[in-house]
């Protein structure tokens, strides 16, 4: 059987990019090698496209540009099907199968990506483009969930250079503490936690230097749970859903990536019955949205065990911390299983 020569595009124009680099070495040291060529092309914070062709360990610590790199484009051509090699004479086609984009946040999961490689034809590995625009906008999913009748935290929205009274009447009746977030970021930047109103306006700014759209949210008491989420359509996959265990604060860009005090628990320690709840919201959730090929569902457990929506991750991380993988380990899906029944996806094998 031929190889698949799968793209696996990493890095991007975001302040997750070393996020990004971390699971693009989990990705690249697990796929099958007796299976698929993989093609790695690193996206720098600058935006350029590098055929990368060195040792995967250089990735993490953002070394990988000082190795042995190339000029390389994703060409919208659906007769290229793949990349434009440059920098070594005339331009060279190189064609690829499917690609999977492990890039996270802004430029990479919020649908441009997607958008670039529908253009060219190339399958791609997870959510199409509508899908991770929708999910990567806490306002406009926290809308669709809503309007299906899926609890939300109550919330404000506040634009940058738009007057400010009404969305100081919406905060008027939002219980304290509260969440600063952008809209349309992820890994808990720009995120605060404020107990009081003088803390309000700071939350603010630091939200408005990654996003011009804020979300003002209530805390929900309970735990926040996940669940991951695979396939499409009716033949969906999910695993032992988790639960982050805090031991104070929230679970900012530190505690995500380097579990300093707090611990994630997989299986989420809850009941048969709470777990088939998790996941059958998380499932009702990623179809609403039309999510496709994978994505982690967040949700928060109150302490009488309702559910309420908190936000979906169409690109979760691969890191050594990360979720999604875990859950589907728990599950009986090691990660290079996973990894083959991801491309499988894209590609309909």
């Amino acid at each position: 059987m031929e190889k698949l020569r799968i793209a696996v595009l990493f890095g991007g124009c975001s302040p997750e990019h070393e996020v990004s680099l971390e699971s693009a070495h989990a990705v690249l040291t697990h796929l099958d090698p007796a299976r698929y060529e993989a093609i790695p092309v690193g996206i720098t914070r600058e935006g350029r496209w590098l055929l990368y062709r060195g040792p995967y360990d250089a990735l993490p610590g953002d070394r990988w540009q000082a190795g042995d790199c190339l000029p390389a484009v994703l060409s919208p051509d659906r007769q290229t099907h793949g990349l434009l090699l440059l920098g070594e004479g005339p331009a060279r086609p190189l064609r690829v199968d499917a690609a999977f984009p492990v890039l996270h946040g802004a430029n990479g999961e919020d649908g441009t990506v997607q958008g670039l490689l529908a253009l060219a034809g190339i399958p791609v590995v997870g959510c199409g483009v509508l899908s991770s625009a929708l999910c990567m906008d806490k306002e406009l999913s926290r809308r669709l969930a809503a309007a299906e009748g899926i609890p939300v935290a109550p919330w404000a929205l506040f634009r940058a250079g738009e007057d400010s009274a009404p969305f100081q009447e919406a905060c008027a009746s939002l219980a304290w503490p509260r969440f600063v977030k952008p809209a349309r970021a992820g890994s808990s930047f720009g995120v605060s936690r404020v107990t009081e109103p003088a803390g309000l306006l700071p939350a603010l700014r630091e939200a408005l230097a990654y996003d011009d759209k804020v979300l003002v949210e209530e805390a929900v008491p309970g735990r926040e749970v996940g669940c991951a989420v695979l396939g499409r359509g009716g033949d969906l996959f999910t695993g032992h859903p988790d639960e982050i265990e805090l031991q104070g604060g929230f679970f900012d860009y530190t505690e995500k990536y380097h579990l300093v005090t707090s611990r994630i628990h997989t299986p989420a320690r809850v009941e048969p019955g709470v777990e088939a709840a998790i996941q059958a919201l998380a499932r009702r959730v990623y179809r609403l949205l039309d999510c496709q090929g994978m994505a982690r569902v967040d949700l928060f457990l109150r302490p009488e065990g309702t559910l309420v929506f908190h936000e979906v991750n169409t690109i979760p991380g691969f890191t050594a911390h990360s979720r999604y993988p875990a859950m589907m380990a728990a599950a009986g899906l090691p990660l290079p299983a996973l990894l083959d029944r991801l491309i499988g996806e894209a590609v309909g094998l």
